[in-house]
């Protein structure tokens, strides 16, 4: 994932008015966050606001918008005006409802326009104690000799963590039972006290719990080991191929003028190579994803096809 950072962004959007992006930002900046609070997006998004209000010398405010599988949020700023002062914070998920929901009222690349990648993160599979296994070949086995009889919890259907855990289920050849949840907080919370016993999440906050003892790691879902726990293997190791990861990215709405765009995406570059950027970031067990916009553009048109194809391997359907 890792490319060359060039930060002047190509002429991929409307041409500007004479003027317009002189006078940009001449209200606050808000980054809709179509998710609710404390996941990755959300932390993300707060992350970056106190650098770019201090560059562009207006306030840049979070706004979660959550629900409807991040299209309530994502609409909003899709309907906003291109003007550079609302913007979104997306993730896969986004690539995957072009997918899942046919009737959204929005097509991602044709009513936003990209700005910038952020990072990149992997997942890691674990289970509650109760369940018995500390394995990928163990859960394997259990689910084999109970086919969809285990349940798994995710943050919501057509989130990274649900298309994970389906896919993983299609190339392992089990079937498993989802119960999804409306955040990773909420689908964290129920594994840990062991009403559902198995989930795929964020890799820095279930280390945490897995130092603790509350539940037991089996595998990450990068195709090496993580260097947050490079004593547990990759789910790769067992299922050879699996990968599975969330990313982030910045878009606005269609039409947002040149230099808005290349001046947000220089921002946004400059904080994720900076010092404190890095390090947030790894701490996060996320790496950055350095693109220019063109680059991002065609990653998002990619990503598109990639899910569609997993969605379609492992016969996901909402509702």
């Amino acid at each position: 994932m890792r490319r060359r950072m060039l930060l002047a962004a190509p002429c991929l959007l409307a041409s500007p008015r004479p003027g317009f992006a002189q006078a940009w930002p001449s209200r606050p900046v808000r980054i809709v966050v179509p998710f609710g609070l404390g996941g990755s997006a959300d932390i993300a998004a707060r992350f970056l606001a106190e650098p770019l209000s201090a560059a562009l010398g207006q306030p840049v405010v979070v706004e979660n918008r959550p629900g409807a599988g991040a299209v309530i949020g994502t609409d909003v700023v899709a309907k906003s005006a291109p003007d550079g002062h609302t913007l979104l914070l997306m993730s896969n998920t986004h690539t995957a409802n072009e997918t899942l929901l046919p009737n959204r009222p929005y097509v991602l690349m044709r009513d936003l326009a990209p700005v910038a990648a952020i990072n990149i993160a992997y997942h890691i599979l674990a289970v509650h104690g109760s369940l018995g296994v500390r394995t990928v070949p163990e859960l394997i086995a259990r689910a084999r000799a109970a086919p969809g009889r285990l349940d798994y919890a995710s943050s919501g259907p057509g989130t990274p963590y649900h298309i994970a855990s389906e896919v993983f289920a299609a190339m392992a050849g089990i079937r498993l039972n989802h119960i999804p949840f409306r955040g990773s907080n909420e689908a964290r919370t129920a594994l840990i006290a062991g009403q559902v016993p198995i989930m795929f999440d964020a890799i820095p906050t279930m280390r945490e719990q897995i130092v603790n003892g509350r539940v037991t790691g089996l595998g990450t879902t990068g195709l090496a080991r993580s260097p947050l726990l490079p004593d547990l293997p990759a789910v790769a190791e067992t299922v050879p191929g699996f990968e599975a990861s969330i990313w982030l990215g910045l878009m606005g709405p269609a039409g947002m003028p040149v230099p808005i765009a290349a001046r947000l995406h220089e921002e946004v570059g400059k904080v994720l190579a900076s010092p404190a950027g890095r390090d947030v970031m790894a701490k996060g067990g996320a790496e950055p994803m350095p693109m220019t916009t063109a680059e991002f553009d065609a990653f998002l048109r990619r990503d598109i096809e990639r899910q569609r194809d997993w969605i379609r391997m492992a016969k996901i359907e909402m509702g």
